[in-house]
């Protein structure tokens, strides 16, 4: 089985990693996601319990992560457990690039299913996938609105007591660390893949 999708994100590539970075962020905005964890710098594990025409089930999903090259592009494996409501496995290819002032995620999944999501067939699961991922984006999209409303709030009610405060020096980049690249793209993966675990595709 094959599926793939895109969704633009009006939104800095950088803005949009900061918030795929919070975990809570991500799970707030997954459907149906119970739990979301990083095991360690490639593997992450999340329970998501969602239903898929008459199939309702808990999905334990695992994925790693292959062929990193930050910030452009990845590889994801991995598989999960719907207990009765069946089982899959696959690998995904993951996307991102700026496009029209924000972010474009594009994603690419080969996955094998079984148990009673196989017989649910392609093009109910294509479906579903499609309506998980726009929610998923649609509670994104508001919480990156809210916080931005948020901030400039609190620019403009604090800017006049800045003006009055010594500028610190610029901070070298070497001083700035490095946020964790392989974490981010592991979240931005999970955009793509743990909406795909939503259905029992991980």
């Amino acid at each position: 089985m094959k599926l793939s999708g895109e969704y633009h994100i009006p939104a800095s590539r950088q803005t949009v990693w900061d918030a795929l970075n919070d975990p809570d962020t991500l799970q707030a905005c997954l459907p149906g996601c119970e739990k979301l964890e990083k095991v360690s710098d490639t593997e992450m594990q999340a329970t998501i319990t969602t239903k898929i025409g008459p199939v309702k089930a808990t999905f334990h999903g695992a994925v790693t992560l292959n062929d990193l090259d930050p910030p452009n592009s990845y590889t994801l494996s991995g598989e999960g457990q719907g207990g009765p409501a069946g089982f899959a496995s696959g690998s995904a290819s993951v996307n991102l690039t700026e496009a029209d002032g924000g972010t474009l995620l594009k994603y690419e999944v080969e996955a094998k299913v079984g148990g009673k999501l196989a017989q649910i067939g392609s093009r109910l699961i294509d479906s579903v996938t499609k309506k998980l991922s726009g929610q998923f984006f649609d509670a994104l999209v508001e919480r990156l609105s809210v916080e931005s409303i948020a901030e400039n709030t609190i620019e403009n009610n604090t800017g006049s007591v800045a003006k009055d405060l010594p500028t610190a020096p610029p901070i070298s980049s070497s001083k700035r660390g490095i946020p964790t690249p392989i974490w981010v793209i592991s979240i931005i993966g999970a955009v793509a893949v743990l909406i795909l675990w939503a259905i029992g595709i991980f």
